[in-house]
C-alpha cells in the first residue's frame, strides 16, 4: 500500500491520471472511497490524489490527542503535496476537508491553485461555541462507547443525510457501510480534538478578506448547519463564488455527482483561463441597487 509520512503518521493515498494535480480531502463521515465518482471523471484530465485522514484506516490511528488537531490536518495536505512533488494543486474539500483546505490556503496560498469548499462549516458559530463543544464531545464519547456500526446508523440517518437515502438508496447504503468500517477511536479523537476545538472561521475574517485564491463555495439548500457560513464566506472572500444546490443535504458530491462534476470542471476551466476574477467593486453589497455614485461608476 502507498503511504506518505506526515509528522510521524502514515497516510494512505491513491493517485489516478496525469496532468495538473487535484487533491480530494474527505469529510468526517467519509473516506477516500467516497470520491470515486469524481476520480473517474477528473482523472481523464488531471492527476487525482485521494487519501485517508489520520485516524482513518488504512492510515494510522495515532494514540495522542495532539495528533488530531486541525493544524495537523492542514499540515497533512502540505506533506502530501511535498511528497508527490506538487508545487500547487486544485483542492477539493468536503466539510471537515473543506475546513482543512481553507486553513491550508490561508497558510500556504502559493500552493493552492483553487479551492472547492463544499458543505463546509465554520466550527462553532458566533455565540454558540460552548454548546457546539459540548455536543461534539458528547457525540465522540457515544461513538467510542457504542462503536462505529451504531455510529454509522445514527449519522447516516441524520437530518442532512436523509436526502441521499431518498435520492439514491444504494449509494446511501454504501456510504453507511464505509462509515461503519471506520475506527471508532480515530473518529472519536477527530471529533474531540479536531472538530470540537478548531476555531470558528469567523475568527479569521481579516485573513479571509485578504486571501487571493479562487474559491467555489458549494452547499445544499437543506444543509442548514452550514448555509450561513457559506454566505459569510461569499461576502468575505474576494474571489469566491457560491453555488447552492436545491433539495440537497451534506454529501453533495454523492447526492448530485453529475452536477457536482460539471460545476467543478467549469470552475477549474475558469481558473485555468484566469477568468475567476475578484468581485467587481461596483457589485459591493453596500452600494445602491438603483444608482451608482455621482461620477456614474
Amino acid at each position: 500500500m502507498p503511504y506518505i509520512n506526515s509528522n510521524g503518521v502514515n497516510l494512505y493515498f491513491e493517485e489516478t491520471g496525469a496532468g495538473d494535480a487535484v487533491l480530494f480531502i474527505h469529510e468526517f463521515a467519509a473516506d477516500y472511497r467516497t470520491w470515486e465518482q469524481q476520480v473517474r471523471r477528473f482523472s481523464r484530465d488531471y492527476r487525482c490524489i485521494t487519501f485517508n485522514a489520520r485516524g482513518y484506516p488504512p492510515s494510522d490511528v495515532p494514540a495522542d490527542d495532539s495528533d488530531y488537531t486541525y493544524q495537523m490536518q492542514r499540515d497533512d495536505i502540505l506533506a502530501i503535496l511535498d511528497h508527490l512533488g506538487i508545487g500547487s494543486a486544485h483542492l477539493v474539500g468536503l466539510s471537515m476537508g473543506a475546513y482543512a483546505g481553507l486553513q491550508f490556503a490561508l497558510s500556504f496560498p502559493d500552493r493552492v491553485r483553487s479551492l472547492v469548499f463544499c458543505s463546509g462549516g465554520s466550527g462553532a458559530a458566533p455565540g454558540g461555541r460552548d454548546t457546539f463543544v459540548q455536543d461534539t464531545i458528547a457525540g465522540a464519547n457515544r461513538m467510542e462507547a457504542e462503536g462505529m456500526v451504531a455510529g454509522a446508523e445514527g449519522l447516516a440517518l441524520g437530518a442532512t443525510r436523509i436526502q441521499l437515502l431518498n435520492k439514491d438508496p444504494r449509494g446511501w447504503a454504501e456510504f453507511r457501510q464505509y462509515l461503519a468500517e471506520h475506527s471508532a477511536y480515530g473518529s472519536a479523537q477527530t471529533l474531540r480534538n479536531g472538530q470540537a476545538l478548531r476555531p470558528s472561521l469567523h475568527d479569521f475574517e481579516e485573513e479571509l478578506a485578504a486571501l487571493d485564491v479562487p474559491v467555489l463555495l458549494a452547499v445544499g439548500d437543506e444543509d442548514d448547519p452550514v448555509i450561513e457560513t457559506n454566505i459569510f464566506l461569499k461576502r468575505t472572500l474576494p474571489r469566491a463564488g457560491l453555488w447552492i444546490e436545491p433539495r440537497t443535504g451534506h454529501g453533495l458530491n454523492l447526492e448530485e455527482p453529475g452536477e457536482f462534476n460539471r460545476r467543478v470542471a467549469a470552475f477549474f476551466s475558469a481558473v485555468e483561463r484566469d477568468r475567476w476574477l475578484p468581485r467587481d467593486p461596483r457589485a459591493a453589497p453596500g452600494r445602491s441597487v438603483f444608482m451608482g455614485d455621482q461620477d456614474g461608476n
